[in-house]
């Protein structure tokens, strides 16, 4: 679909209710009317949304209650919630999902069978982004439920897609794989930052010196793997001179207790956090 169409499709897509506009949600209400979706087609449900947020609706011309909108039938229904909230918090909206509203999720671990037991069964959609969607540059994991129609499917990936790329995967069970890879995987890549730095402050840098150093190599070398065509394994090699500083740096992170098998580990872990919350 082409930029145009896209625009055109998120401009129709009929009336969004947010549920939830803390940081993901916010990131994604922002990337949406950036993106041609009118702000007089979304309501905001929020008990509590900041002063920002407040602004961002106001000015946008969208809506703000506090619970269930009246008189509205969803054409969206984007939960964003914690998963510990979704039980209280769901039931109410049943009354607002019809024949031809779809529902979307980005709450971890929270499965189609716990969305259909509090809201019925309708169209529905397991999503999950990562926190860089807040500067447009996250990647999203969705699953769509055999009732979402192939027009539902793209309004969704247009919503989705705001923020970053999206991936859509063949079975339900695949977004906890892609929730442990992606969704946790920013904290993955801000703790190495972390490591970097303590260990460079080991080496007689001065600790601010030391998180600049690491912050700005992360950074740089995030940057270099979205601008490059080559992979992952390519640009490693391309900085790796045999004999080098590099190459003994690697040696150690690549052995066999290295960095692969805790990250086995800890994935495995993020995973089977991820099916415990499902209930």
């Amino acid at each position: 679909m082409t930029t145009e169409a896209s625009s055109s499709a998120l401009a129709s897509s009929g009336a969004i209710i947010l549920i939830g506009a803390g940081n993901m949600g916010g990131a994604m209400l922002t990337g949406w009317l950036k993106n041609g979706v009118p702000g007089s087609s979304v309501t905001v449900v929020d008990p509590n949304p900041s002063e920002t947020m407040l602004k961002l609706i106001a000015d946008a011309g969208a809506s703000h209650v506090t619970g269930v909108p009246a008189g509205v039938t969803a054409g969206v229904l984007f939960v964003a919630v914690k998963p510990q909230l979704m039980d209280v918090v769901l039931p109410p909206f049943k009354d607002i999902v019809g024949p031809n509203t779809v529902v979307v999720s980005i709450a971890a671990g929270k499965t189609l069978t716990f969305l259909e037991k509090h809201l019925g069964k309708a169209a529905m959609v397991r999503a999950m982004p990562n926190t860089p969607a807040m500067v447009g540059r996250g990647v999203t994991g969705a699953f769509a439920n055999a009732e979402v129609g192939e027009g539902q499917r793209q309004l969704v990936h247009d919503l989705l897609k705001v923020s970053g790329p999206v991936e859509w995967v063949p079975e339900e069970g695949d977004i906890d794989a892609v929730t442990a890879v992606s969704g946790s995987g920013p904290a993955y890549v801000f703790y190495l930052v972390e490591c970097m730095a303590e260990a460079g402050r080991k080496l007689g840098l001065q600790a601010d010196l030391a998180m600049r150093l690491a912050r700005e190599t992360v950074a740089g070398a995030g940057e270099l793997l979205h601008q490059s065509p080559d992979d992952a394994s390519r640009l490693r090699q391309n900085v790796t001179s045999p004999g080098g500083t590099t190459a003994a740096a690697l040696a150690v992170l690549m052995a066999e207790g290295g960095m692969q098998p805790l990250f086995d580990e800890a994935l495995e872990a993020a995973r089977k956090r991820a099916q415990e919350l499902a209930g």
